[in-house]
């Protein structure tokens, strides 16, 4: 039964290192564009209100 247990942890490491390799090994550009998006300024305002705000 131990090495069972053994086998299925060693397993499950190796199934999450080799995901971790793979989203690092993605597009680094299509990661640095998503962490620029909530830095973005959009061109319209998310509420109606905002815009009442702003013309007094």
């Amino acid at each position: 039964m131990s090495l069972l247990f053994s086998a299925w942890t060693v397993l499950v490491a190796l199934v999450f290192f080799g995901i971790v390799i793979w989203v690092f090994r993605e597009d680094k550009e299509n990661f640095d564009a998503a962490a620029r998006i909530p830095f973005e300024e959009d061109e319209a305002p998310l509420l109606e209100g905002n815009l009442e705000d702003k013309n007094g």
